[in-house]
């Protein structure tokens, strides 16, 4: 008997020892785990909480979500004015200018650091950091990341009627509402005009809603056309999607109607003009208002005062040839890219200058 109790006392001890050398595993916030995403393409970025980053990628028809660690924060932004970032870019790549293409653009709400994805001509996609005036590399290799495959999408090598292929526009905008990401874009259902609602942390569920609009510059009901971007906000104290498409109408989506598998038509506020492509949407604070701020390919920077958009209750459902519903301005900023909020009252845009620069730089509400 003592001679068990001898021989269960030295395994016991020599259990004990193997358990204090084995790594303690520690679990990584938001069910991610350490590794290198497989990102074919960056079609669009949003932050969430706490400083992780949502990638969306069209040609692999998922949406990955990366911890950057990046969540010191910074309570007061300073203007980034950057000349030739473009060139800057390319030299940091060790390419020319010629060979890169600006995806998309996103500031971390917390630090106020400036993300920004590139695409060389190998379509390799790279993710770069503004910081002060710097820009660094971030690497998408051995990361904190979780991702989520997208449903019903178009295949690889389908096109469309002018040969375009379908699975770019797979994601055409991201935003983050209330715990879930939110993925505008095309499915391949027959109303394929698709907002996907997926919760974060990542699981099994993402929800599609079809989208419907009428498009008065075209004379029309749509369904086929993607959002081309939009953001969230509260009008007459409702929670709604604000989107907008090519040839520029401005559209209403009640968010609580916006339920899995449901069909809903939205309400058009305002056409904008035809001939036109919106880039990218948000809110900013002004003399105490709110306003709605769009970039667009072929005219300068929309801006819509919330009150205005509030008071027109009506939907527009004829054919327009100009513009209609309600009124903007337009602020002195032309050739613009892309464009987000730094904080509440400034915003910071890629710029193509008359002298043919392309330049990074900070307005305020003493600018516009």
């Amino acid at each position: 008997m003592k001679k068990n109790l001898f021989f269960s006392a030295i395994l016991l001890a020599a259990l004990a020892m193997i358990a204090a050398k084995k790594p303690v595993t520690m679990s990584l916030p938001y069910g991610m785990a350490k590794g290198s995403p497989e990102i074919k393409s960056i079609s669009a970025l949003t932050f969430g909480k706490d400083g992780i980053l949502f990638i969306g990628d069209s040609r692999g028809a998922s949406v990955i979500a990366i911890d950057t660690k990046d969540v010191k924060k910074n309570d007061k932004a300073t203007a980034t004015d950057i000349t030739g970032i473009d060139v800057k870019i390319a030299t940091s790549l060790g390419t020319q200018k010629e060979n890169i293409t600006i995806t998309d653009m996103a500031v971390n709400p917390l630090s106020k650091k400036v993300y920004i994805a590139v695409q060389g001509t190998d379509g390799t996609p790279v993710l770069l950091v503004v910081d002060n005036g710097n820009i660094t590399n971030f690497p998408l290799k051995d990361v904190n990341y979780s991702s989520i495959a997208l449903n019903d999408v178009y295949a690889e090598d389908a096109k469309d009627a002018r040969g375009r292929p379908m699975r770019a526009s797979t994601i055409s905008d991201m935003g983050f509402y209330d715990g879930k990401v939110l993925v505008s874009g095309l499915s391949n259902k027959e109303f394929s005009s698709t907002l996907r609602s997926i919760p974060f942390p990542f699981g099994n569920v993402q929800d599609e809603s079809s989208l419907e609009i009428y498009h008065a510059s075209h004379g029309r009901y749509e369904t086929t056309s993607p959002i081309r971007t939009f953001t969230t906000g509260k009008i007459n104290g409702k929670d709604y999607l604000i989107a907008s498409y090519t040839c520029t109408p401005l559209v209403l989506f009640p968010l609580d109607e916006l339920k899995p598998g449901m069909h809903v038509k939205g309400r058009t506020v305002s056409e904008m003009g035809s001939g036109n492509t919106p880039i990218d949407m948000t809110t900013i604070q002004k003399n105490g208002e709110t306003f709605l701020v769009m970039a667009n390919t072929a005219r300068a920077i929309s801006e819509v005062n919330y009150k205005n958009i509030a008071a027109f209750e009506g939907t527009l459902t004829e054919r327009v040839a100009g513009k209609a519903g309600t009124p903007y301005v337009e602020l002195p900023y032309s050739n613009v890219s892309q464009m987000d909020k730094l904080d509440n009252t400034h915003l910071i845009m890629i710029q193509k200058q008359a002298n043919g620069d392309v330049n990074l730089l900070t307005a305020n509400d003493t600018n516009y």
